[in-house]
């Protein structure tokens, strides 16, 4: 059933920590809940020159890293440029330190040391949080299809708002009633038409655009 859940999840997670043995725990961890770790990184400027290249759907960082920017001051310039939904890990429970970290409107903490409920709960509120925001946007195929260069079907639509949703693909799946391989395929076409190359992408193409429109 894990490994299942590990093939289908489509969901991926950059690990910001510079305690390695700390960071391959919490990829453990994830594996075992069934997301899928888009990489690790120990310092700031390794994670702002993987974000230009990569788009995980979600980031677990902690406050205290190595580099010239510590953990909030990289959440501000993700908060600024990516709009990827970030969750704090910290061990530190300062006042000075909470107070900085609120301003840069993170979708979640987990305090040291935490278990996998701590970890599971944090990360699926934060997906939360972010569909809720592209729900505001209320989505509808006629905006949807300002952005791609074909209009997407009512299937593919479907399968993009189970995406806004945080589902993974063997979630859609079975709300669905179909298989798996055709939930791929028509988040495929999906991205295809909005000329990206995976959800997380697709869904910072439409907050961009449309929240700037």
């Amino acid at each position: 059933m894990t490994n299942e859940a590990e093939q289908t999840s489509n969901i991926s997670i950059l690990i910001v920590e510079d305690e390695l043995v700390v960071a391959h725990d919490i990829a453990r961890r994830l594996g075992k809940l069934g997301y899928d770790v888009a990489d690790i990184k120990s310092e700031s400027t390794q994670v702002i020159n993987f974000l230009e290249i990569h788009r995980p759907d979600l980031i677990l960082c902690d406050i205290m890293i190595e580099g010239d920017k510590d953990g909030v001051e990289v959440a501000e310039f993700i908060h600024a440029h990516h709009k990827i939904p970030l969750v704090f890990l910290t061990a530190l429970s300062d006042r000075t330190t909470l107070d900085r970290a609120k301003k840069v409107l993170p979708y979640g903490y987990i305090v040291k040391p935490f278990d996998n409920h701590d970890l599971l709960t944090a990360i699926e509120l934060a997906l939360y949080k972010h569909s809720m925001e592209l729900e505001r946007l209320r989505l509808t195929p006629e905006k949807i299809n300002i952005l791609c260069h074909d209009p997407v079907t009512e299937r593919e639509f479907e399968m993009l708002m189970d995406i806004t949703k945080g589902l993974t693909n063997q979630q859609i799946s079975e709300s669905r009633f179909i298989s798996v391989s055709t939930v791929k395929y028509h988040i495929g076409k999906l991205l295809d038409k909005l000329e990206v190359n995976n959800r997380a992408a697709a869904l910072h193409r439409i907050l961009s655009l449309l929240t700037e429109s």
